[in-house]
């Protein structure tokens, strides 16, 4: 539907927006499946916004029932119900999110991209181009893979060009974000031995979603850390298709997720070694990376010796980044940090949002980290 679609309302500016604006664009916007941790991510970051209506909220189970009665964290902020998925309220809006398990979103998509709604899915639906993979992946057929060459991947640090013009944006997912951004400037570079490359990565409970799964309970998940997904994570193809595209040679990654007691927060350590015959410094990799995200206002490149952790980007939309140099084994040593619920979901899909409206992309995003 894009800005013809939008409504224009005189109100106030919000921090972030350019003053030269007298007016501000108020974008209907809709959530489907709100209930889980990344759809309540969404509504705690999108309800104080003045530029964006919510004006559709679904969940089949609670059809009916005030949104501020499941999360009473909104008491105040909104007062609409949850509708039923299949709501004509969604085709009148300008975007809608999908904040639902991998395998839904394909279903429903055509129709609302046919009504003129822009979308933005934070499941794994479009984010994979090769379909034959996907399937394999996801254990399911995809039921419109002509959807899915169309679908940009939502990672503005290396699409925002795109992502403006697109009508369906694929979010991607928490690991392949963390990963792909603390590896990027490293392949762009020509530097590393991509087909050697290793990232250890740790989360938070809250990575699995909002279910009763016995792992993920208090008392299985306290005082104790495990891997999992050994064999095989169903975001390593993502995390490789988005690295082969700047990778001078093909990429070999081996991906090993863990399960960490806390709430939020990816911590990924990643080992790249150094491409025989060539010789770097930590300066010189220093100022490699403080130059491809100098202009990011998400990514922030740590000076050096600092380290990231995963409370110092707990509810903020950042991505905190160092660098290390291990000369005895000529291997880079990269660390990134971020809030899984944040720039690994709902932040980088409301992100994602304010590219593809013409806003400032920092809207509502400008939040500070909570501490402790």
């Amino acid at each position: 539907m894009g800005a013809e679609g939008i409504r224009e309302a005189s109100i106030n500016y919000a921090p972030g927006y350019s003053e030269n604006l007298a007016e501000l664009l108020l974008i209907k916007a809709g959530i489907i499946g709100a209930t889980g941790y990344t759809g309540i991510e969404l509504l705690r970051l999108l309800a104080p916004r003045a530029d964006v209506e919510i004006c559709a909220i679904t969940s089949r189970e609670l059809e009916g029932v005030p949104v501020q009665a499941h999360f009473p964290n909104l008491r105040g902020h909104l007062d609409l119900q949850f509708s039923a998925p299949d709501s004509g309220a969604l085709s009148q809006c300008d975007v809608v999110f999908y904040a639902t398990p991998h395998g839904v979103a394909m279903h429903t998509v055509p129709g609302l991209l046919g009504a003129g709604v822009r979308i933005i899915d934070l499941s794994a639906d479009f984010r994979i181009k090769d379909i034959a993979l996907w399937e394999q992946w996801y254990k399911t057929s995809h039921s419109c893979p002509e959807l899915v060459a169309k679908a940009v991947y939502g990672l503005p640090e290396v699409n925002r060009a795109q992502i403006k013009q697109a009508e369906l944006v694929a979010v991607p997912g928490c690991y392949p974000t963390a990963i792909q951004l603390g590896f990027l400037p490293l392949l762009e570079q020509n530097l590393v031995v991509s087909e050697r490359l290793i990232a250890d990565a740790k989360s938070g409970v809250s990575g699995a979603g909002r279910k009763a799964v016995e792992d993920y309970l208090l008392c299985e998940a306290t005082e104790s850390i495990k891997a999992y997904s050994v064999a095989g994570h169903r975001h390593h193809p993502e995390i490789c298709q988005g690295l082969n595209l700047v990778s001078g040679s093909p990429v070999r990654l081996t991906f090993i997720p863990h399960l960490v007691p806390m709430i939020r927060g990816i911590l990924a350590t990643l080992y790249a070694p150094v491409k025989s015959g060539l010789s770097v410094t930590i300066e010189q990799l220093q100022s490699i990376f403080e130059d491809r995200y100098a202009n990011e206002p998400f990514v922030d490149v740590l000076p050096q010796g600092v380290l990231p952790a995963t409370r110092d980007v707990k509810g903020s939309n950042k991505c905190e980044i160092s660098i290390t140099y291990s000369k005895d084994t000529d291997t880079i040593v990269v660390l990134s940090a971020e809030d899984n619920l944040v720039k690994g979901a709902s932040g980088q899909a409301v992100q994602n949002m304010n590219i593809m409206f013409g806003l400032e992309e920092t809207a509502g995003l400008q939040g500070i980290a909570l501490l402790p």
